[in-house]
């Protein structure tokens, strides 16, 4: 009895076997040859196929990936000039100190919370340091100031606004004054 899997080489035909057996053992020499080049070939294909399905799943997971990491980026960049107003409100000292304590602590904890929830998300804050070089990929130049000394030329001066990044990637420069020596 054979079973599913099992492989018999019948002789095309017996008589042929029974005149000449050296000559059906070449003939199934030669068959299991074929047979196994055939092996061969699938096997190669199939472990390409795989090799294959790895590369695209691996592709697919970097682009899913990317795509996660700058998804929000629209929703981030409009959330912006909220975090900006909030800091413009709670800038003015001499207004912010009349405000009642308890609003003033309610109106810091949720902003604390809402720059909380935009940093985890991705996004930075840029804000260029006093007396570094002017970075065109980073900083946008409001405006040139004159300096007295040379070594201040094309070093910011000061910062008029703070810029932003998420993941590496700028949605908002920082806007910065920059110095400018003439002879």
């Amino acid at each position: 009895m054979t079973e599913e899997n099992d492989i018999t080489l019948e002789p095309e035909n017996d008589a042929d076997m029974a005149k000449d057996p050296a000559e059906a053992i070449k003939k199934l020499k030669e068959e299991i040859k074929t047979l196994r080049s055939e092996r061969d070939e699938y096997l190669a294909g199939w472990q390409r196929a795989k090799a294959d399905f790895i590369n695209a799943r691996k592709d697919e997971e970097k682009a899913r990936a990317a795509f996660v990491k700058f998804a929000n980026e629209g929703l981030l960049a409009e959330m912006i000039p909220i975090m900006e107003s909030f800091e413009r409100a709670t800038g003015n000292k001499e207004v912010w100190e009349k405000a009642d304590k308890n609003w003033r602590s309610g109106i810091e904890h949720i902003f604390s919370l809402f720059k909380k929830t935009l940093a985890d998300s991705g996004l930075k804050e840029i804000s260029p340091a006093i007396d570094t070089v002017f970075d065109a990929t980073r900083d946008e130049v409001v405006s040139h100031e004159k300096v007295e000394k040379a070594e201040q030329n094309n070093k910011i001066i000061s910062v008029v606004e703070k810029g932003y990044e998420i993941n590496g990637k700028i949605i908002k420069p920082a806007k910065v004054k920059v110095g400018e020596y003439k002879i």
